[in-house]
């Protein structure tokens, strides 16, 4: 079977570099990987974007990355990288974009050029400063230190390529592989070195074994990273070492030691020992050698499939590594939308956002350890409550079958663990922010027709798995109410009130999550099983259960509130959500973001608010300086209530589309927020970039739509560049999207779809992805002027019900 972004197809591209790259734009060029690596604080990763910037290919298994120390331990290092940290080591596996405590930073190696002071397990001994400023394209990352190495890098699917360049006049050349080196974090979440097993060759010139590691932000015991790892120079010395289980970033509070060993293997301890030794290797290179490169595969099944990966480097030539990345992210991410535009700026927004929602998750199709399937297999989803309003719409269409193969995916792990994931990595699932968001995600391919092999009986019944089975409760201390691992951890609220209750966390929004599940449900069970969607149709309402007429807020009256079973409120601000955690009455936004999180209905949204003159000026008070009432620390920006940093606004600023002859005020607070929040600088991107959720945001608004997430629509916003050709998918269909008039301003002024005079402010999906492969067209006309242009049908509600 043969799935996209396989190890064979890059080892292909490797070997014989396919003509079609050879004709294809570069639009590398345009990617700037230090966007969103820094926060508002210049120079550090303080509210940063939290970005990937090292080596790697689209949904890449290993992501080769330097990692660094931070000393405020109010945030962490969640990519590896931070603009003022010290260099620790160069590791194989990395996240991109996320929040809460770091997950990986696992496999390392670190180039040194003396062992003065050096205590091989104390980072801080070691640690590099760099003395210019890293260099990053796509496909290739150097960082020069202050002991004078550069350090470089590239990546295939499995493997790494680093190559390190030794002053003349080092004391020595010298490569150390702490095993127990991980991103650190503080508190219950942070991941740890349990044990592991490493031996070398006799000449040292390979060494491989795994390590083994547990916790994390997503919880969960031991795991196993299987390495194996070659040198293309002998060493003059080899040696394994070991020292007592200890926190590898301040091991001096304990005094340990390392031991040295010039055997030839070394383990930790007893297998499933959770304190072993913390275990690792030291090799010295000869004088007369300047260049030390290496390579390292990676698997998560065995040693032997970790050296197998080496092959898909079958040479030393980092140069032939990088050009070979290069023309994946061309050919198969880049290219899908060719923007034009003598905009610079606009192409730099647009393409390094392209390139952050193809990072995650991780492809890692063949690498399950738990058990064989002939499905694709995909980890590292952090997390779908993030990514599956704006990442995964955007696949299915420029990427179906990348798209299909997540979801199959996803299938196959309820198949196997019973829940689909709704946070996932390191073959774990956990953790669940909200509702069972796997469900929306299913949904919202399902309507736009996607197949390729997904089993949608299987599908629905995993859906259904979320709506009726509880999960066991897995005591999370941020909210022991209910399971946080998978799953709706609230569901005997859900099933017995209709609504989630105050005695449950985050009872608020998720009242509001499980009521947009239930509505994926009815839209699957609608070709699947014809018998359940009226049920589930209902239970999709159980939001306006939880509605309180009575309560005021701004001189607005109607809000949603945290209800008790009796139907009476607790008290509460809808402009608070206290610290908008897990035990908060709404999580990462308060109750009034929340009362616009009704896509489905819109229409009884704007009916309970009072009407639509109301719910307009409601609206319009979401973007009102200096009215926010709660501070989110990392996962807020600005002052509006409408937060821009985080995921539960992504669609507020169009919801005027739901009012006839308001689409011009969809257009003005894409522009507003937009050319307020993102850029082109390193803290371009306003907070974590969530595994692409943000970049991904963006890349709709600069195409002009936005997907209304389980439905087959799109809400017309307005291009920002005068054309663009999307390929849908690798059939050859396009999307051809027109703009005349952008230089007198950025308001439509008229609209044609496939050539029709257009009056709505949406689309369906059937009229860009048309019947029969057919290419679609939409051609716009903007000026200056907000035009009421959209006399016809606002977007539908097709969850519309009347309790």
């Amino acid at each position: 079977m043969k799935f996209s972004w396989s190890y064979t197809t890059f080892a292909s591209v490797l070997a014989a570099r396919v003509t079609e790259a050879s004709i294809i734009k570069d639009f590398t060029k345009y990617v700037n990987l230090f966007i969103g690596t820094e926060g508002p604080v210049p120079g550090t990763a303080y509210s940063a974007g939290n970005v990937f910037p090292g080596a790697t290919l689209p949904f890449g298994a290993v992501k080769v990355g330097i990692d660094t120390t931070r000393w405020n331990v109010s945030f962490s290092a969640n990519g590896g990288y931070t603009p003022d940290g010290n260099v620790t080591a160069i590791t194989m596996l990395h996240e991109s974009g996320t929040g809460g405590a770091p997950t990986y930073g696992l496999i390392p190696q670190m180039p040194l050029t003396t062992l003065d002071g050096v205590n091989v397990l104390d980072n801080l001994t070691y640690m590099q400063p760099r003395v210019v400023e890293d260099v990053a394209t796509v496909g290739y990352y150097k960082t020069q230190l202050m002991n004078g190495v550069t350090a470089e890098m590239s990546a295939s699917m499995h493997a790494g390529i680093m190559r390190y360049t030794y002053p003349k006049d080092a004391d020595g050349r010298y490569v150390l592989v702490d095993l127990s080196h991980f991103l650190p974090s503080t508190g219950k979440k942070e991941q740890w070195y349990s044990n592991g097993k490493l031996e070398r060759s006799n000449d040292g010139t390979w060494y491989s074994g795994y390590g083994v590691y547990r916790e994390g932000w997503a919880w969960g015991g031991d795991y196993r990273v299987y390495f194996c790892a070659q040198f293309d120079s002998a060493p003059s010395q080899s040696q394994l070492f070991s020292g007592k289980a200890t926190d590898p970033y301040w091991p001096n509070t304990t005094d340990v030691n390392p031991s040295f060993t010039n055997q030839t293997w070394i383990e930790g301890g007893t297998m499933g020992y959770q304190y072993a030794d913390r275990i690792g290797a030291l090799f010295q290179f000869p004088s007369n050698v300047t260049t030390v490169k290496s390579k390292v595969g990676l698997s998560w099944v065995s040693t032997d499939k970790a050296c197998q990966f080496l092959d898909e480097i079958p040479h030393w030539d980092l140069e032939t590594v990088r050009k070979a990345a290069k023309d994946e992210w061309n050919s198969n991410v880049l290219s899908k939308i060719d923007v034009t535009t003598t905009n610079e700026t606009q192409l730099e927004m647009f393409y390094t956002a392209m390139y952050h929602s193809h990072l995650l998750p991780s492809n890692r199709t063949g690498e399950n350890p738990y058990w064989e399937s002939g499905e694709p297999y995909y980890d590292d989803f952090y997390t779908i409550w993030d990514t599956f309003r704006c990442l995964h719409p955007l696949l299915t269409l420029i990427q179906p079958k990348a798209q299909i193969e997540i979801v199959r995916a996803m299938i196959d792990i309820w198949r196997f663990e019973r829940f689909m994931p709704d946070g996932r990595s390191r073959n774990f699932n956990g953790r669940v922010q909200g509702g069972s968001d796997s469900d929306n995600v299913l949904a919202d391919a399902y309507v736009k027709g996607l197949q390729g092999g997904i089993n949608w009986t299987d599908g629905y019944a995993a859906m259904k798995t979320n709506a009726e089975i509880l999960p066991y409760n897995n005591f999370d201390f941020e909210d022991p109410t209910g399971s946080t691992k998978e799953g709706r951890g609230a569901l005997q609220d859900w099933k017995q009130y209709g609504y989630v209750t105050p005695s449950r966390g985050r009872c608020l929004s998720k009242t509001v999550e499980y009521s947009l599940n239930d509505f994926s449900l009815s839209q699957v069970a609608r070709g699947e099983a014809p018998e359940d969607t009226v049920k589930y149709l209902n239970r999709s309402a159980g939001w306006q259960k939880t509605w309180a007429p009575d309560v005021t807020s701004l001189n607005f009256t109607g809000f949603l509130a945290p209800t008790y079973p009796n139907g009476s409120y607790q008290d509460y601000d809808p402009l608070s959500c206290g610290a908008c955690e897990w035990s908060s009455i709404s999580y990462e936004g308060v109750p009034w973001e929340y009362s616009w999180t009704i896509p489905f209905d819109m229409e009884t949204l704007i009916s309970l608010m009072g009407g639509p003159q109301k719910a307009e000026a409601r609206l319009d008070t979401m973007f009102i300086p200096g009215l926010t009432g709660s501070d989110q620390g990392g996962n807020s920006a600005g002052t509006t209530i409408f937060n821009p940093g985080n995921e539960p606004s992504f669609m507020t600023p169009f919801l005027y589309n739901y009012f006839p002859r308001r689409q011009y005020k969809s257009v003005q607070r894409s522009r507003e927020v937009v050319d307020q929040y993102y850029n082109t600088g390193r803290s371009g991107i306003p907070g974590n970039d969530d595994a692409g959720s943000m970049s991904s945001w963006l890349v709709w608004n600069m195409i002009g739509l936005y997907p209304v997430v389980t439905q087959p629509v799109y809400l017309v916003l307005a291009p920002r560049v005068e054309n663009i050709t999307m390929r849908l998918g690798d059939d050859g269909a396009v999307l051809r999207i027109k703009a005349t008039g952008m230089e007198k301003g950025p308001y439509v002024q008229s609209l044609k779809v496939n050539g029709k005079e257009w009056d709505r402010s949406w689309i369906s999906h059937e009229d860009i992805v048309c019947p029969g492969g057919k290419d679609s067209l939409l051609e716009f006309e903007l000026g200056a002027e907000r035009k009421m242009w959209d006399t016809g049908d606002v977007p539908p509600s097709p969850g519309h019900i009347e309790l």
